[in-house]
């Protein structure tokens, strides 16, 4: 019999939009400003901090809904945006630096939700409020600090096998080196070392007089390779610091070869945002001259050879040897407090395994003798020359304090000398996040406030709803009867999206809701084809049920080859898209699917259940 589908059919549609349904639900419930607390290295909240949190809630008279405790941590709601900004400044006074509090949205829906997954939808940017960062990366800075190392390590790889040679003359910009030597015998067991040691260098070889002169320069591919590198370590260390800060949901991601795209939703401190975001901040630990000869080199301009000379931060100067104990990277963990004798700001730091022995070692061989910690601080000066930006990088370094060592340690030991405790504070957080591999530069920057969010919600929402309803009623008033069933699709397409978006926890932003709206026009592109095609077959003399079926089965080829050439679209919008676009091309994809689900499948099921098998003179189309 024709247009009849089998039961279980009924049943897997049903199943489909029902399963939706509950899923897209949570969307309905909205969100609270809520507070997320977790305590750092994965350590877990017990009760008696949810206690002490309510008490300091309590005595500030900050109005909350509920505090949860949960695996993830600890769950503060709150009514209002203001309120949950009160808690977090009053928190992160309370609780110290132990503890990360990250500004959330909990969903508001029932708890019997979560216990199926069933979330709402992340919001994005333009839809929650926050700030949004282009930086770029210092490229030139990459160049430099390698050419550097492999400068060394040419020069350390010559003394290894004794070759007698001028120090590696540096070439241009790039990576690339000339060496010159007094004999072939030499330069051949030279380049045969270097071979070994650098195979992404290309040689060559000439002679000028006595000598032997040979340049390697890093290949292409190497360089590239390198400066790609740079802008990966980077977007882990922004990570990290990002997730210091105790942002909920940030995107972090690269744009094009050398720029990063950093946006923190719900924060609306920029300057602090910067400052953490671009500092460079790292360590050196070197040992002091014990003579304090430093004012002495300082006038004379006389150094005594394996030391260098810097300044206190008083402006005092002070010899340090140039060999360096251990770097910032060797640093695992850093917490601010108060020195206990002193009553100053002090940085308690942990070392890794290759850091702890040196330290040891060092402190072994020099009881008593003075050690000095060396803050470095990457900046760029950007200038405007002949019309064009012009930016100089250049490194900031200061003593921070010199100390004797008093006894032998090795994993753990604290940094005094600090200015304030706010200064502590900042220097354990990007010790902790660790240091960017090139310096970077913020070019653009836009601030989103919760206001504008809001505006975002209601047009998007209102050009949903102002879509769907101009469809639903040309529909009603061109197809008749058919023209409801389509609509019926429609709202269980738009069910489906919602619910697909929300099972994948994916974030909904402006250019989401244009592929949304975009997909609410095109969903009921397949019942046009479908009913037009009904038309045709009605036109010419068919029976009612023959013209069903052959709408149908006549159309869906059209509708397969439409659709699949908007999916292929998006498909290439998503690969070579970012951000915005990406989000477009999600919700265009998910709603390509789910349309041709509803549009083909559910109203088939829908017309085959009322006129389907039944004798019937006329349809209402």
């Amino acid at each position: 019999m024709l247009n009849q589908y089998p039961l279980w059919k009924y049943i897997m549609i049903a199943v489909i939009i029902a399963i939706g349904a509950i899923y897209a639900a949570p969307n309905l419930y909205g969100t609270d400003p809520a507070l997320q607390i977790a305590v750092k290295n994965n350590k877990v909240i017990t009760a008696s901090t949810r206690q002490q949190v309510i008490a300091a809630l309590d005595g500030a008279k900050i109005p909350y809904r509920k505090v949860v405790l949960d695996d993830r941590g600890l769950l503060v709601r709150f009514s209002g945006v203001d309120e949950q900004l009160n808690a977090r400044d009053k928190l992160k006074e309370i609780l110290g630096q132990d503890y990360t509090i990250a500004q959330n949205l909990a969903p508001a829906a029932p708890a019997w939700f979560e216990g199926i997954n069933a979330r709402p939808m992340y919001l994005g940017l333009d839809l929650r409020g926050g700030l949004h960062f282009l930086i770029d990366v210092d490229m030139g800075s990459v160049i430099k600090s390698n050419q550097e190392r492999f400068h060394d390590e040419i020069r350390q790889l010559m003394r290894k096998i004794n070759v007698r040679t001028q120090l590696p003359k540096k070439l241009g910009d790039g990576i690339a080196f000339e060496m010159s030597y007094t004999s072939e015998q030499d330069r051949d067991k030279a380049v045969s070392a270097m071979r070994r040691e650098f195979p992404n260098f290309l040689f060559s070889s000439k002679t000028d007089g006595g000598n032997y002169i040979v340049t390697l320069s890093m290949q292409e591919t190497a360089v590239l390779e390198l400066k790609k590198l740079a802008v990966q370590q980077n977007i882990t260390t922004l990570r990290a610091r990002v997730n210091e800060l105790g942002v909920a949901e940030p995107v972090i991601q690269q744009q094009g070869e050398r720029r990063i795209v950093v946006q923190l939703p719900g924060i609306q401190d920029s300057a602090l945002a910067k400052r953490i975001l671009s500092a460079t901040a790292t360590l050196e630990f070197r040992l002091a001259d014990p003579d304090r000869r430093g004012a002495l080199a300082a006038s004379t301009g006389q150094i005594p050879p394996g030391y260098r000379l810097y300044k206190m931060r008083n402006g005092s100067p002070v010899l340090l040897k140039d060999r360096v104990i251990i770097t910032g990277d060797r640093i695992t963990h850093a917490n601010s407090g108060f020195d206990p004798d002193s009553g100053s700001p002090m940085v308690k730091v942990q070392l890794d395994g290759i850091g702890a022995k040196s330290m040891l070692i060092t402190t072994k061989n020099n009881v008593k003798k003075p050690m000095a910690v060396v803050f470095i601080e990457s900046k760029s000066d950007v200038k405007i020359v002949d019309g064009k930006e012009k930016v100089t990088p250049y490194r900031v370094e200061e003593v921070i304090n010199v100390a004797t060592i008093q006894g032998i340690f090795s994993n753990s030991f604290q940094i005094t000398g600090l200015d304030s405790p706010k200064e502590a504070q900042t220097l354990a957080l990007l010790l902790r996040a660790g240091a960017l591999s090139a310096p970077i530069r913020i070019v653009e920057e836009r601030t989103i406030g919760p206001s504008a969010g809001k505006d975002n919600i209601k047009q998007g929402m209102r050009s949903v709803t102002v879509g769907m309803a101009l469809v639903i009623a040309f529909m009603v008033f061109w197809y008749r009867g058919f023209g409801l069933v389509a609509n019926a699709a429609l709202l269980a397409n738009l069910v489906l999206i919602v619910a697909v978006l929300s099972m994948l926890q994916a974030t909904l932003t402006l250019p989401g809701i244009a592929g949304i709206i975009l997909t609410v026009g095109m969903a009921v592109d397949a019942n046009v084809l479908i009913f037009e095609r009904i038309r045709e077959e009605l036109r010419i003399g068919n029976t009612p049920q023959s013209s069903i079926n052959a709408g149908y089965e006549k159309a869906l080829s059209t509708i397969a080859d439409a659709n699949i050439t908007t999916f292929i679209a998006a498909l290439v919008l998503y690969m070579f898209g970012t951000g915005p676009i990406r989000g477009f091309a999600i919700t265009l994809s998910i709603g390509i699917v789910t349309s041709m689900f509803t549009a083909i499948m559910g109203t088939r099921a829908i017309v085959n259940l009322f006129v389907g098998g039944r004798r019937i003179k006329t349809l209402s189309i």
